[in-house]
């Protein structure tokens, strides 16, 4: 268990600097950057646990234009440092939830049992009070497969202009399999692109997406910082649409933290919850959307969740549910194909048979406390998302508030402009100055 800390430390800890250095250096920087830090990090992981031996290619060119789509982030959103990443824990949230088999405190036999489920790890949890229920190996690190989707949609939903468009790549446009089929050189609508994100589970939107931060790698690098900032030390994403990459793994506890941030943000929930919508991969040529999530409709008091399913990884599930004022969560990694929704259905029943009744078997931590350089870069962002941001296409920019960001030196952004904009109005009034005054001398 200490070699299996030591690793899970040394891991979390490169990768989330290389995530900083991908943030703060420019885009064509950033990618050789985090590619030489993510390298040296996955050896120790790797070493470590079974959980991360894929063996998959990795994506060719990472990094695109800075140009691609940077008028799609919304101003003042891209934050450029973040603190030292955290040592993983792999007690976090509780003693118990160290172990690698399944953990209840069951009160007595006359209680409905914890149903058996054919997954390597899950987790049922109480989202309003953080308990969490019951586990099966919480902090095992599994590939999430398509549910690091949500991950992806939880991190670049605040930060990008919804009603802006993107160019897409080459590199998005030949992502395979599963893609709304995005052509390259096209404009898209960033909204459009959640959409199929979170309905179709599409590949390519994924990589779109991450791209219109500035470039595949600092797309990549906001959600490590992202997942740093949630606790979420198991996690390490390498691609944004969770296919099979080397080094890139989450566990069932993490993911629950994940969806409990997914609850707290409507637009989130407004894509996820979506049945069926179009969509327009070119002029006069639209794609129906429906929803890959039969427990919208199959389950009472689904509000949302995502699937995954790649050969390693087997099938994820990453679901959210209410019933009676009270909210569930459950997780499911590494589960038998085509048995997910049965078996999250049965986990979310006796979770809310038994909430309130069973004592808990830890709790999900609370996100890291966001400074208050960081509050005053949020407000200075809401503030500019009531202005149309520039879009590269068509669509007019009216960008939401954001209310949600990461744990990063993002007040340096705020100091800087203000700095600046002030020097600026300074040199202006100066100019105005001697105009006047060079007026009055000539008489002009």
């Amino acid at each position: 268990m200490a070699g299996r800390r030591g690793a899970a430390a040394m891991a979390a800890a490169a990768v989330f600097a290389a995530g900083v250095a991908a943030l703060a250096a420019p885009p064509a920087q950033a990618a050789s950057r985090a590619q030489a830090a993510s390298s040296r990090s996955t050896s120790p992981a790797q070493a470590a646990s079974s959980r991360s031996t894929s063996r998959a290619q990795a994506a060719s060119s990472r990094s695109t234009s800075p140009a691609l789509a940077t008028s799609a982030v919304l101003p003042g959103a891209l934050p450029t440092a973040a603190p030292g990443a955290s040592s993983g824990d792999w007690t976090q949230g509780g003693a118990q939830l160290a172990s690698r088999g399944i953990v209840v405190n069951d009160p007595s036999r006359k209680t409905p049992r914890l149903p058996r489920v054919p997954a390597s790890a899950f987790v049922v949890a109480d989202a309003g009070t953080g308990q969490v229920l019951a586990a099966k190996d919480p902090h095992g690190w599994f590939r999430p497969a398509s549910t690091l989707k949500v991950l992806t949609a939880i991190t670049l939903i605040p930060l990008l202009n919804p009603n802006a468009s993107t160019v897409a790549s080459h590199q998005a446009a030949t992502v395979e399999p599963n893609d709304v089929g995005l052509i390259a050189g096209r404009h898209y609508k960033i909204s459009d692109l959640f959409r199929a994100l979170l309905t179709i589970s599409a590949n390519d939107a994924a990589v779109a997406l991450a791209q219109a931060t500035g470039s595949f790698s600092r797309g990549i690098a906001l959600m490590n910082a992202e997942a740093h900032e949630l606790q979420a030390d198991d996690t390490v994403a390498k691609e944004p649409n969770g296919l099979d990459a080397p080094g890139q793994h989450t566990s069932a506890y993490d993911e629950a933290l994940i969806a409990r941030r997914a609850l707290a943000m409507p637009a989130f929930l407004g894509y996820d919850r979506t049945l069926a919508a179009r969509f327009m991969v070119k002029p006069r040529h639209w794609v129906t959307l429906v929803n890959q999530d039969q427990m919208l409709t199959d389950y009472r008091g689904d509000i949302g969740g995502k699937i995954g399913w790649t050969t390693a990884a087997g099938a994820t599930y990453v679901g959210m549910a209410r019933r009676n004022g009270v909210t569930l969560i459950v997780t499911i990694l590494h589960c038998r194909p085509l048995t997910e929704f049965t078996y999250a259905s049965r986990l979310l029943n006796w979770g809310f048979a038994m909430d309130g009744k069973v004592k808990p078997a830890g709790t999900l931590v609370s996100p890291l406390p966001p400074p208050a350089a960081k509050r005053a870069t949020a407000h200075a962002a809401k503030g500019a998302a009531s202005r149309p941001a520039a879009a590269s296409g068509s669509f007019p920019g009216h960008p939401v508030a954001v209310g949600v960001g990461f744990l990063l030196l993002a007040g340096l952004i705020v100091t800087g402009f203000v700095v600046h904009r002030r020097r600026a109005m300074v040199a202006a009034a100066k100019s105005r100055a001697s105009q006047r005054r060079s007026s009055a001398s000539t008489g002009g």
